[in-house]
């Protein structure tokens, strides 16, 4: 009997040890759960305030930039007076050319150097006199040079395959010019043409 009473506490020994391990487990768990849920509630917090702020900053940098327009529509006098504007007439449904010299510009690739080669047409309106509206974009043309050349090195193959993307590239660029050259007044180029858009 003395030896049954002796494996029986080891036995029992050993189940009150395993008892004790279950219970620090869900302890240590507990732990766990204690130290990271503070850390959990100032990530949330910081989320939704930033969140916040850049929807306030969104929303009172469409203020100000609405504001800026009507400012500049007041204090400035408009650059199509200093460009004889036609009647809108008849003539207002014929429209001339201005060609662009060609853009080079590499893009934005990361396994090997590849470059977009483009020459626009500006097909602009009537309403502007020919002669003082190419003096004009003459003027101008080291801004609009410029600003195609960002544009284009920032796009990537996959942006420039398919007309798809070739309608949206001509529809940026048309908005980015029209904003550029006539920003007080309503857009006088009417379409953007391709003479020449090479990948290599």
């Amino acid at each position: 009997m003395a030896d049954a009473d002796e494996i029986k506490q080891p036995k029992m020994q050993e189940q009150q040890e395993e008892n004790e391990e279950t219970k620090k487990v869900p302890s240590e768990k507990k732990s766990r759960v204690a130290r990271f849920l503070p850390k959990g509630i100032i990530v949330v917090v910081v989320v939704i305030f930033a969140g916040t702020g850049f929807t306030l900053a969104r929303l009172l940098i469409g203020s100000s930039t609405s504001q800026t327009a009507r400012a500049s529509e007041q204090g400035q006098s408009s650059q199509l007076e200093n460009m004889d504007t036609k009647d809108s007439g008849a003539d207002s449904q014929k429209r001339w050319y201005y060609h662009l010299e060609p853009v080079i510009a590499n893009l934005n690739v990361d396994d090997v150097t590849r470059y977009v080669k483009a020459s626009l047409t500006l097909e602009l309106s009537f309403e502007v006199d020919e002669k003082k509206g190419t003096a004009f974009i003459d003027e101008k043309k080291p801004i609009l040079t410029n600003w195609l050349t960002v544009y284009l090195a920032s796009l990537g193959l996959d942006d420039i395959r398919g007309d798809r993307n070739l309608k949206r590239i001509q529809s940026q660029v048309l908005d980015a010019f029209n904003e550029k050259l006539f920003p007080d007044s309503k857009p006088l180029i009417k379409n953007i043409l391709f003479k020449e858009f090479a990948v290599q």
